[in-house]
């Protein structure tokens, strides 16, 4: 009898965890973002990785700039299209419903795709209404499975859903122990929108890989702090995409199925929440203008 190799059960495991999205679409709750990886090299090596260990999970962005290396790993594994969920989004330089429509055809191109899993709006600025109505369109249109935004909080998640024909299924959001996003998530319950959390370690800032509720939960089911941290996420039906470039950590990080957390441990991290950002105020006037100078140096797509 031949027995699976480690990354087919983690894979197996895995794709057992997914989340039915608010227009039906079977979404994995466990996947690898690409954030600051670009180095294309770098990036492709990772994913191939990511995808060697079991991930089918993956998220990009047009402004970090490695997505040709995504598809170029996915087109390498030698694993058919539709076993993996593949997650884009459109930046601000590209908000608005043509630029939008360009910014997708590009976004593909580079993926060496033929549709998309997911399509964000990856920031609440410049003409989200516009980039929203032509991702309505190419979703009509079969070109995408399900839409959806980042960075939304309850106001402009309010306003989008409740002047457009289509709600967002997903609002992939700065989300940890740390940052818990419960105002958000009780208008995203009442939307149907599934939350999808970046910085899911909170990049290791406020002491996390040492706080002493961590380490002792930790402790107490031979589990490392990062994976009671996240398991303490899915199990609060977060969709997460954890970031490393080392396989032994991407192999700990999808690790996490053996075991679960008791309602005494889901309690004791619920008191960590601060209830803010770690990194930036999304409401803060500088940090809106800090992002429209970045739209000035990402042009937009032709």
């Amino acid at each position: 009898m031949q027995h699976p190799e480690k990354g087919e059960i983690y894979y197996l495991i895995n794709m057992m965890q997914t989340v039915k999205l608010n227009n039906g679409t079977e979404m994995p709750m466990l996947g690898f973002g690409v954030f600051q990886v670009d180095d294309l090299v770098v990036c492709e090596r990772a994913v191939g990785d990511a995808i060697e260990t079991g991930y089918r999970l993956l998220d990009t962005a047009m402004t970090y700039n490695n997505e040709e290396a995504v598809g170029r790993a996915v087109r390498n594994s030698g694993i058919r299209r539709k076993e993996f969920f593949i997650t884009t989004k459109v930046w601000i330089s590209d908000a608005g419903y043509d630029r939008t429509l360009r910014a997708f055809d590009l976004s593909l191109k580079k993926l060496g795709l033929d549709y998309l899993d997911l399509y964000l709006v990856h920031m609440p600025l410049g003409d989200y209404y516009g980039a929203w109505r032509a991702m309505e369109r190419l979703y009509k249109e079969g070109r995408i499975r399900a839409i959806g935004v980042s960075n939304f909080f309850p106001d402009h998640l309010v306003d989008l859903a409740s002047n457009m024909e289509i709600a967002p299924m997903v609002n992939q959001m700065e989300t940890h122990v740390f940052d818990q996003q419960r105002e958000t998530r009780r208008f995203m319950d009442e939307l149907g929108t599934r939350l999808m959390a970046w910085a899911p370690l909170a990049e290791g800032a406020n002491g996390l890989f040492s706080n002493p509720t961590l380490t002792q939960i930790g402790e107490k089911h031979g589990k490392t702090v990062a994976q009671v941290a996240l398991r303490w996420l899915l199990q609060n039906d977060v969709i997460i995409i954890p970031k490393t470039v080392h396989k032994e950590r991407m192999q700990e990080n999808l690790n996490l199925f053996d075991f679960e957390l008791d309602a005494e441990d889901m309690q004791a991290i619920d008191t960590l929440d601060t209830g803010h950002s770690l990194f930036l105020d999304h409401h803060d006037g500088e940090v809106t203008k800090q992002f429209m100078e970045w739209r000035a140096v990402v042009k937009p797509t032709e």
